[in-house]
């Protein structure tokens, strides 16, 4: 499925968005969504990602994030990991993965060491198909790790909230 926008690679991962996300020290809006209130510190940017600014959060001195879903559909799904066990995690989720039949994944390092961020690449799943599919990987999981881990996209999320922070580098 090919979406709409402009396409930018970064390490294996490559996203097509005309617009893309800068986290702020504050809150920049307040989104209600499901009888709930979201805070939102990403701004959103309404510009096609752009080489200078993945060097920029390269360097650090953005924290730049990518929209999962474009039209309901996504081509990664994403768990975050950020906690002490995070090596295990990483082996965790390689031998899950593995009794899954689930090949084609990239596993990087986020901001800090303790972070690890897993894509999953998927074909335009809807959004409620890759909800489906990351709860059962996320029960997996939580039978041999404590829970630490997000995953992405969720129906239970604002589209807003439905980004993910691109990765520094590349660990598997």
């Amino acid at each position: 499925m090919h979406l709409k926008g402009y396409s930018i690679k970064v390490f294996d991962l490559e996203f097509t968005t005309d617009h893309y996300y800068i986290k702020r020290p504050s809150i920049v809006e307040q989104i209600p969504f499901d009888n709930r209130t979201f805070y939102a510190k990403f701004e959103r940017i309404n510009e096609p990602l752009t080489d200078l600014v993945v060097k920029q959060h390269f360097n650090k001195q953005y924290t730049v994030a990518v929209p999962l879903l474009t039209d309901g559909h996504t081509d990664y799904l994403v768990l975050e990991y950020k906690g002490e066990e995070h090596q295990r995690f990483y082996y965790l989720t390689k031998h899950l993965f593995q009794t899954m039949k689930i090949n084609t994944y990239h596993i990087y390092q986020g901001k800090d060491e303790e972070k690890v961020q897993v894509f999953i690449e998927v074909d335009g799943l809807s959004l409620k198909e890759a909800d489906t599919k990351l709860q059962e990987i996320s029960d997996n999981l939580k039978q041999k790790l404590t829970k630490r881990w997000k995953c992405l996209p969720l129906l239970s999320l604002p589209e807003a909230y439905n980004i993910v922070t691109l990765p520094y580098r590349p660990l598997s």
